[in-house]
């Protein structure tokens, strides 16, 4: 019997010295496994009465179940004390202010689209989009512009083979809409997107950049409607002291076609460097739809007349806010970007 208490002083001493779970699995394998010190006492069986060996094996029993009791509370006494240390060394001062949350905003040019978006729904106009990828079909030929014909040139385009390219303008998306309707209904659409060209970038010119064009096709549309139009969306744009001017122009799918210019927002009018002194600025181009794209989208000149007109969004940010390089809308720097998220 004096070798138990031996073993089990022998145990705990060494059970108190024992900090990691090294430790305390090799003083398992030291007294409790199969060639342990409690393994060790189980031979002496043999040389005992078989009075004595019940008493002997009842002991040893209990000292196994003793050492493994202790071996598994200071293993679980060792265990809390590192998650105390752990959350002491990590707890959180909930005195301390917040970080403060970067969020999100709209991009200046989404703001502007959702802007003329709002005005032009409020007009009884829907919102229509279509492909960035498109024929040269839809994009050029429905559009009184054949192959080979010499307005082309004036949008170098992006091919993607002889037929197909990155759209130089939305206007396919007003001729797939009249083609819809069959030319037996009136449109009432303006169509937001990118479109692409092949140009050098620089202050003010872009590979891709964003447009809005609109179209209305119905029985009695007249210049004096487009006139109408374009004032309020300038007004909307640029203030409700703002005034519109039309100059004769040219483009293949109007006629006639025009030249839009609004009266210059920092002089009024009087003249200045940013109008160059002529006291109006060109912000889009429009014009009554052309009798052939009419006719190649199935509607009947003499029965129905339209009108359109295209803008891009960039100019708009460019003169709304005084904005002298096209380049920062798409270079991602937040400090200009925060200045329109005020």
């Amino acid at each position: 019997m004096d070798a138990f208490d031996t073993l089990k002083h022998a145990f705990h001493a060494r059970l108190k010295t024992s900090q990691t779970d090294q430790e305390l699995a090799q003083l398992k394998a030291d007294y409790l496994g199969k060639k342990g010190e409690v393994t060790q006492l189980m031979q002496v069986m043999k040389d005992l009465s078989e009075s004595e060996r019940p008493v002997y094996g009842q002991r040893v029993n209990a000292l196994k179940k003793e050492l493994s009791e202790a071996l598994n509370a200071h293993k679980k006494a060792l265990e809390k004390a590192l998650l105390e240390a752990q959350l002491a060394a990590e707890k959180i001062d909930v005195t301390l202010p917040g970080d403060r949350v970067q969020l999100g905003a709209r991009h200046i040019l989404s703001s502007i689209v959702e802007s003329i978006e709002d005005l032009f729904v409020g007009l009884g106009y829907q919102v229509k989009e279509g492909p960035e990828i498109e024929s040269d079909e839809f994009n050029f030929e429905k559009l009184n512009l054949p192959k080979h014909h010499p307005a082309r040139d004036m949008q170098d385009s992006f091919y993607i083979d002889p037929n197909t390219l990155l759209r130089t303008h939305t206007s396919p998306v007003q001729v797939r809409t009249m083609l819809e309707v069959g030319g037996q209904k009136p449109v009432k659409i303006i169509c937001p997107g990118k479109v692409y060209r092949r140009d050098d970038d620089d202050a003010t010119h872009s590979h891709q950049f964003m447009q809005i064009e609109g179209l209305v096709v119905d029985h009695h549309t007249s210049m004096a409607d487009l006139k109408g139009t374009l004032l309020k969306m300038a007004q909307t744009m640029f203030g409700a002291d703002r005034t519109i001017r039309l100059r004769p122009s040219y483009f293949p799918f109007t006629e006639p076609s025009v030249e839009v210019d609004v009266s210059c927002y920092n002089c009024d009018g009087a003249g200045c460097s940013i109008c160059k002194h002529t006291g109006y600025i060109e912000i889009l181009g429009a014009g009554m739809v052309h009798d052939n794209v009419l006719k190649m989208s199935g509607y009947d000149p003499k029965e129905y007349q339209g009108f359109a007109f295209g803008i891009g969004v960039e100019r708009i940010a460019m003169l709304k806010y005084g904005i002298e390089d096209i380049r920062h809308f798409y270079t991602n720097d937040m400090r200009f970007l925060r200045m329109f998220n005020q």
